[in-house]
């Protein structure tokens, strides 16, 4: 077989893989939500916009460094890690109370380490600390200091390469739920609208009601009740007008399925990495130009999610040991630690 030939037949294979994964995404974004099922072409629709998330995501998520070894000794050697936690004994804690982590070392028994995302919030606050200013030490200098927070370590792989790709899929799920749940909020509107319009349509009722009989021969309230029903009609107006733009109930499923279809096509407006560059000392004080004292330069990752826009969630890819593990026993001990 020629070079020529075998490089075909290789990218016939990648592509028979690429479309066969495609299919099983299809089929887990319609496990989430199995109404879709009930769209016309639906896998065929979906396709596209699911070819377009996974590529955009698979890029996104090969720029992620490598993951890190998350221990005890790491803390000493490694600034990210040093910086994560505030003191070694901090580390395996955060592992070891993870069900995720500890589910993923006993459906795996054989693997030494487990590979994860861990995820923590970060602040910055400005303080007021300690500085040597030449032979003086002074207690009023103004600083800012980075402090990261309630780790936690959610999805899980026994390889770099199979936690890269479970990244992806967490994702897509995410994505899939943000298309549902704007589905849900049109949902909801058009409720809200139903109900409204039912109500100034009795209102509406009960006015004109009104104009007939002696009211309307002595005329003593009628320029009001002409007023109040011009308000309420152009009120009904304004709402038909609303649940128009939300379609008709018979259309919904499309209306769902187009949605769905919409966001994944669109990933990067739901999901991106921010880095922020930062220099740190031990104590995580940011170390301005000029300063003289040891420093760490840090580039932290900071998703954003559909679920949480606005929260700011610092990301790593760690690797853990088992042998770090703590014993059950002792995850217990230090809850009832903390709850005395």
């Amino acid at each position: 077989m020629g070079l020529l030939s075998w490089w075909s037949l290789r990218r016939r294979a990648l592509a028979t893989d690429d479309l066969q994964q495609e299919k099983e995404i299809v089929e887990r974004i319609v496990r989430l939500g199995p109404q879709l099922r009930l769209a016309r072409d639906y896998e065929a629709r979906l396709a596209p916009a699911v070819h377009q998330a996974t590529g955009y995501l698979r890029r996104l998520v090969a720029q992620v460094p490598a993951a890190r070894e998350a221990s005890v000794a790491a803390w000493a050697t490694d600034p990210y890690i040093h910086a994560f936690f505030a003191t070694p004994d901090d580390v395996a804690p955060v592992f070891s109370h993870s069900e995720a982590l500890r589910n993923c070392l006993r459906d795996h028994p054989a693997v030494d380490e487990v590979f994860a995302v861990l995820g923590m919030a970060v602040d910055e606050r400005r303080t007021l600390g300690v500085a040597q200013d030449g032979a003086i030490t002074r207690t009023d200098v103004a600083q800012t200091t980075v402090n990261f927070s309630d780790h936690q370590v959610r999805v899980c792989a026994v390889s770099e390469v199979a936690l890269r790709e479970e990244i992806v899929l967490r994702v897509l799920d995410q994505l899939t739920l943000q298309g549902l749940g704007e589905i849900e909020a049109d949902t909801l509107r058009r409720d809200s609208l139903e109900q409204e319009r039912a109500l100034l349509r009795t209102r509406l009722k009960i006015l004109e009601r009104q104009g007939i009989g002696v009211r309307s021969l002595l005329g003593s309230e009628a320029s009001c009740s002409f007023a109040e029903v011009a308000r309420l009609q152009a009120q009904l107006d304004e709402n038909d007008r609303a649940l128009a733009n939300l379609g008709l109930k018979t259309e919904a499923l499309e209306r769902e399925l187009q949605m769905v279809c919409k966001v994944l096509a669109l990933p990067d407006a739901h999901v991106y990495v921010q880095k922020k560059k930062f220099l740190l000392d031990r104590l995580n004080v940011v170390v301005e130009d000029g300063d003289t004292r040891p420093a760490q330069e840090m580039e932290l990752q900071i998703a954003r999610m559909p679920a949480s826009p606005n929260a700011i969630r610092v990301f790593s890819m760690v690797r853990f040991k088992r042998q770090d593990l703590l014993p059950e026993r002792d995850i217990l001990a230090e809850a009832r630690r903390l709850l005395i």
